[in-house]
């Protein structure tokens, strides 16, 4: 990353970081010699040494009849940068109460191709607890046993539970084997009354559903469609005792 572009994360805009440079370099040094340095005109350079005076990176000085400017020491980044975030802390309030006024919507989320069903297997490990699912296939067969692995490996590790109503097909028999060894629940249910294609997952205030034939997923993102989800799912999961 450039210099002038580090310094523009700094709130240095225009040409205020060139000047700012051309001060650093030259030391003290009056207003000609800087809009020089800098590639601007005089009267430019004025109203840019100006406003990095304001911002307390400039200063000045009188020799004689001649005004000169300096650059203070840049450390004094630092401190534009905390009074930045001490603004940011003073508004967070208002613009969290923004946010959860939008948070009362639900928010869709699109993701297409394998690794976009990656990121949404990826988004159930964000959340501790159990995670609810009707699955239909086991996704080493689309998305890698590498992929698999790594999946379950995170999953153990942040000690997220999942019981999972399946369709009983040899594929799903075989996933039931796995219970505890991937500390998860699996019960089967009639593949014949209940040929259900996609995957869904229930986690969180989220709900996931999964296609492996068209290759695409969505995540919903809803207190009260995650909350109602999982009463279908425990109605479900009652059942299939």
């Amino acid at each position: 990353m450039q210099l002038n572009e580090i310094l523009s994360q700094f709130g240095l805009i225009n040409k205020e970081n060139d000047v700012y440079l051309a001060c650093l370099e030259l030391g003290q040094a009056g207003v000609s010699e800087i809009a020089i340095k800098a590639d601007i005109k005089r009267t430019t350079a004025y109203d840019v040494l100006s406003g990095l005076m304001n911002k307390k990176l400039v200063g000045q000085t009188q020799k004689g009849k001649k005004r000169l400017f300096y650059a203070e020491e840049p450390e004094k980044l630092s401190k534009l940068l905390e009074e930045k975030q001490n603004k940011l802390k003073e508004v967070m309030p208002i613009l969290k109460s923004l946010y959860n006024t939008a948070g009362a919507k639900p928010k869709i989320r699109y993701y297409e191709g394998k690794e976009g069903l990656k990121e949404v297997y990826r988004d159930t490990l964000n959340y501790q607890g159990e995670l609810a699912a009707f699955v239909t296939e086991n996704i080493i067969q689309h998305l890698g046993k590498d992929f698999a692995d790594e999946y379950i490996k995170k999953r153990k590790k942040a000690r997220i539970t999942v019981r999972a109503i399946a369709p009983d097909t040899k594929e799903m028999v075989e996933y039931q084997k796995g219970d505890k060894e991937f500390i998860k629940q699996t019960r089967l249910v009639s593949k014949e009354k209940f040929p259900f294609t996609i995957e869904m997952n229930i986690y969180g205030n989220k709900l996931a559903f999964m296609s492996f034939k068209e290759e695409m997923g969505i995540i919903i993102e809803s207190n009260e469609i995650a909350n109602n989800t999982r009463l279908l799912f425990e109605l479900a999961w009652q059942a299939s005792c």
